[in-house]
């Protein structure tokens, strides 16, 4: 039981890292002065899902969930 204590550790420090990492490397969700004339609803604004940006947000979902499954499978005593 104690080796699953440390695979699971060594896969949540992982994690953590990786988290902190994909949500750094996100853009702000400031819009700028674009917003003001309605440039920010280009096609590129409006593909957002398909794009890197897309791509980073649904990674960082599933590195949040993966983070907290661990986190609470962690701190129970077994």
């Amino acid at each position: 039981m104690e080796i699953l204590r440390i695979v699971l550790t060594v896969i949540f420090v992982i994690d953590c890292v990786a988290l902190a990492t994909v949500v750094l490397m996100q853009e702000g969700k400031q819009k700028g002065l674009g917003a003001i004339s309605g440039m920010a609803d280009t096609y590129w604004g409006r593909n957002k899902g398909r794009s890197m940006e897309g791509n980073l947000k649904k990674a960082t979902k599933a590195m949040a969930v993966l983070f907290m499954v661990l986190a609470i499978v962690l701190n129970m005593n077994f």
